[in-house]
C-alpha cells in the first residue's frame, strides 16, 4: 500500500472508530457490512450473494480451523455430555415420578437429589469446557482470518485501491471478521448444542411414546413453513439494511476526511441533514427487518408450544386411561419441551450463520483478488553493488481508473549513475506516473524499465524498492516518536545510526527542543511539526536507508523560504553520488541539475541544461518565462 494511501486510511479508520459508540448507541453502525460499488470485490453488485442464500461459504473457513482440531474435538466432547446430561435428566424425572412420587419411597428421592447434584456438576464442568474452548477457537481463527487479509492486503498494488474504498477493506477487517467470531465463539455452538439436543431428544420421544412422538412430527411442517417464508424475508431485508449501513458509513468517511472543506463553506447544516436521513433509512429498514424477524419468532413459538400443548392434553388421557405412566409423561414433556426449544434456537442461529457465510464469502472475495504486481517465478537478481543506472524505453501507460487516456506514451530516458535529472512539464504531463512506475507499483502496457541493466518485471519488486529512496511533497509521519518515524527507512538501524541521519537531514535540532526529544510522539500525520521538519524527517528516514536511487517529488514546493533552505541543505547532502530524478513545478530548484527533461503529455519533448533549454525557445522556455517574469503572477500554478 502506498504511504499516504496507508496515512490516509489510518486516519479515518481512528477517527471512525472513536465516534463509533455515538453513532452505534443511535442504531448506526459505523464500519459498513457491504458495499455495492466495488466491482474487484463483488463482481456482481445487484444480485444476492450466494452466502445470503445458503451455508456454503462457511466451509471456507476449514483450513483456518483444521490446525485446531484438538480444540474442536474437545469442544464437541463437551457438547455431547452437556447435552447427553440435559437428556438424563427426562429419564430421571421418569424414575423419580414413577418410583418416588407413585411408589411412595422417600430413598428414592434421597437418591436422586445426590444424582441430581452430580448431573449438575457435571453440566457445569462440560459447560465451562465447551464455552472456553469454542470462545478461544473464535478469537483464534478470527485472529488468523484478520492477519491473513491484512497480509494479502498490503501485497495488492495501487491500481487496486483506484478503484476499491479503504472503508470498505476496513469493513472486511472489522465488522465481517468480528461476526465470524460471534458465529464461530458462540452461534455455531448454539447450533450444534440444539441439534445435538434435538438428536438426541427425538430418540428419547421415540423411546417413551412411539405414538406421541408420531403426532409431534406431524406439526413439524406447520413450524418449518414459517421458518421458510419469513426468513426468506428476514435475508432480503438484511441485505437491504447493510446496504443503507453502506450509505451511512460511506457518508461519515467522506465528510470527516474533507472536514476543512465541509466547514470552510459552511456546508455543516446540509452535511447534517443528509447524514440525519441516512441514518433514518438505515434505521426504518432495520426496523422492517426486525418486525419481521420478531413475527416468526413469535409463530414459532406459538405453532410448537400450542403442539405441547395438545399433545399433553393427548397424553394425559393415555395416563388416565392406564396406557402411559405419569413418568413416562412428564418425561415425554420434557424431551418435547426440549425438541421444541431446539427448533426455535436453531431458527433463531441460522439468520447469525446466513450472514456470517456472507461474511465469509465477502472475506474470501478479497483474498481471491491476485495482486497485480507480484514477484515472477524465477527473479533476476539485481547487481551487487548497485549502480543506480535507470532506464525507460518506449514506455506505454495508463492508469486502471483511466484506461482510456495515456499517462506516458512513447517515453524514453535513460539517467547514468550519480546523475541527477529534473522532470519539468505541466501539471497532468506524466511526471508523478514516472515515479510510480520505476517504484513498479504499475506495470506499463508496453516498452520497458531498467535498473541496473534489469528489466524490474523481472526482478522481485521488494529488491527493486530497496534500492529507491523517496522523498515526496507530503511526506508521511505515522504516529509514532522520532525514533520510530526515522527508522522506518531500515527498521534495523541503531539509535547511533539514526541520530546521525537526523543530524545529515538537519532534523536534531528541533528534535532536542521536543518535550521527550527523539522519544516525543509526534502526532497523527506528524501534527506537532511544521511542513519543513516533517520534510527533515522524511529526508533522514532516506539517509538512513542509503539508497541508490532517490527520488523526489516536488519536497520543497510547500515550504517557506526559511524552511527550503535548511531542507535544500539537507537534500544536497542526500543527493551526493547517488542517481537523483527530481519533479519540480518551481524551476528555480532545478537550475543546478546535471539534465533536465522536459515532459508534456507523457512525452519528453526536450532534453538538456537550463541554458541550452532556454535557448531552444521550446516548451521549457515558456514555463520559464511564467515563472521568472514577475508580470506573470498567475505562474505559480504550473
Amino acid at each position: 500500500m502506498h504511504p499516504v494511501r496507508l496515512s490516509a486510511f489510518t486516519d479515518r479508520r481512528r477517527l471512525l472508530y472513536r465516534l463509533s459508540p455515538f453513532f452505534e448507541a443511535a442504531g448506526v453502525k459505523v464500519f459498513r457490512e457491504s458495499s455495492s460499488a466495488e466491482a474487484q470485490l463483488k463482481p456482481d453488485a445487484g444480485a444476492a450473494p450466494a452466502g445470503r442464500r445458503n451455508l456454503g461459504p462457511l466451509a471456507k473457513l476449514v483450513p483456518y480451523l483444521r490446525p485446531y482440531g484438538w480444540a474442536i474435538a474437545g469442544a464437541v466432547v463437551a457438547l455431547t455430555v452437556a447435552a447427553g446430561t440435559v437428556l438424563g435428566l427426562g429419564q430421571g424425572l421418569r424414575v423419580l415420578v414413577d418410583q418416588g412420587f407413585a411408589g411412595g419411597n422417600p430413598a428414592v428421592l434421597d437418591h436422586a437429589l445426590l444424582v441430581l447434584f452430580g448431573v449438575i456438576a457435571l453440566m457445569a464442568a462440560a459447560t465451562y469446557g465447551r464455552f472456553y474452548l469454542v470462545s478461544w477457537l473464535g478469537e483464534r481463527v478470527v485472529a488468523d482470518l484478520r492477519r491473513a487479509v491484512y497480509d494479502h492486503v498490503l501485497t495488492l498494488s495501487p491500481g487496486f485501491f483506484e478503484t476499491t474504498k479503504t472503508g470498505e477493506i476496513l469493513s472486511r477487517l472489522t465488522t465481517d471478521t468480528t461476526l465470524l467470531q460471534v458465529v464461530i465463539g458462540s452461534s455455531a455452538s448454539v447450533a450444534l448444542r440444539n441439534g445435538l439436543l434435538f438428536l438426541g431428544g427425538t430418540v428419547m420421544l421415540l423411546v417413551t411414546s412411539t405414538k406421541l412422538t408420531v403426532l409431534v412430527f406431524l406439526v413439524v411442517p406447520l413450524v418449518v413453513v414459517p421458518i421458510l417464508v419469513f426468513g426468506r424475508q428476514v435475508r432480503k431485508l438484511s441485505r437491504d439494511s447493510q446496504d443503507r449501513v453502506a450509505d451511512v458509513g460511506t457518508q461519515v468517511d467522506e465528510t470527516l476526511s474533507a472536514i476543512r472543506t465541509v466547514q470552510a463553506f459552511t456546508h455543516e447544516p446540509l452535511e447534517r441533514q443528509r447524514f440525519a436521513g441516512r441514518v433514518e433509512a438505515a434505521f426504518e429498514t432495520a426496523i422492517r427487518r426486525v418486525r419481521v424477524r420478531a413475527v416468526m419468532t413469535v409463530v414459532v413459538i406459538v405453532l410448537v408450544f400450542g403442539a405441547v400443548g395438545i399433545i399433553l392434553w393427548l397424553g394425559g388421557h393415555d395416563v388416565v386411561a392406564g396406557r402411559v405412566t405419569p413418568g413416562q409423561l412428564s418425561a415425554f414433556v420434557i424431551y418435547a419441551v426440549v425438541v421444541a426449544g431446539s427448533v426455535g434456537a436453531i431458527s433463531e442461529v441460522i439468520g447469525d450463520l446466513q450472514r456470517a457465510a456472507g461474511a465469509t464469502e465477502r472475506l474470501f472475495d478479497l483474498l481471491a483478488i491476485a495482486p497485480e504486481i507480484k514477484p515472477p517465478a524465477h527473479p533476476l537478481p539485481l547487481p551487487q553493488p548497485s549502480r543506480g543506472a535507470v532506464a525507460f524505453e518506449a514506455v506505454r501507460f495508463h492508469y486502471p481508473s483511466r484506461p482510456d487516456a495515456a499517462a506516458l506514451e512513447d517515453f524514453s530516458l535513460a539517467v547514468a549513475p550519480g546523475e541527477t535529472v529534473a522532470l519539468v512539464g505541466p501539471s497532468g504531463a506524466g511526471k508523478s506516473t514516472v515515479f510510480q512506475l520505476l517504484l513498479r507499483f504499475y506495470d506499463p502496457q508496453a516498452g520497458g524499465i531498467t535498473l541496473d541493466g534489469v528489466d524490474i518485471r523481472n526482478a522481485d519488486p521488494a529488491e527493486v524498492r530497496r534500492r529507491i529512496g523517496l522523498v515526496s511533497q507530503e511526506p508521511v509521519i505515522f504516529s509514532a516518536d522520532a525514533w520510530t518515524n526515522i527508522r522506518y527507512g531500515r527498521p534495523e538501524a541503531s539509535d547511533d545510526e539514526v541520530r546521525a541521519a537526523a543530524e545529515a537531514a538537519h532534523a536534531v535540532e528541533f528534535l532536542e527542543r521536543l518535550p521527550e526529544g527523539f522519544d516525543s510522539f509526534l502526532g497523527e500525520r506528524g501534527v506537532r511539526l511544521s511542513g519543513g521538519q516533517r520534510q527533515r524527517i522524511a529526508i533522514a528516514r532516506a539517509i538512513l536507508r542509503n539508497p541508490p536511487v532517490l527520488l523526489l517529488d516536488e519536497a520543497t514546493s510547500a515550504l517557506d523560504a526559511e524552511s527550503e533552505r535548511v531542507v535544500q541543505e539537507a537534500l544536497e547532502g542526500l543527493m551526493k553520488h547517488r542517481t537523483t530524478l527530481i519533479i519540480a513545478h518551481r524551476l528555480a530548484t532545478v537550475l543546478e541539475a546535471d539534465r533536465i527533461a522536459v515532459i508534456d503529455r507523457g512525452t519528453v519533448v526536450a532534453t538538456g541544461r537550463h541554458g541550452d533549454l532556454i535557448r531552444q525557445d521550446g516548451l521549457y522556455a515558456r514555463l520559464a518565462a511564467l515563472q521568472f517574469d514577475t508580470r506573470q503572477p498567475g505562474a505559480a500554478g504550473i
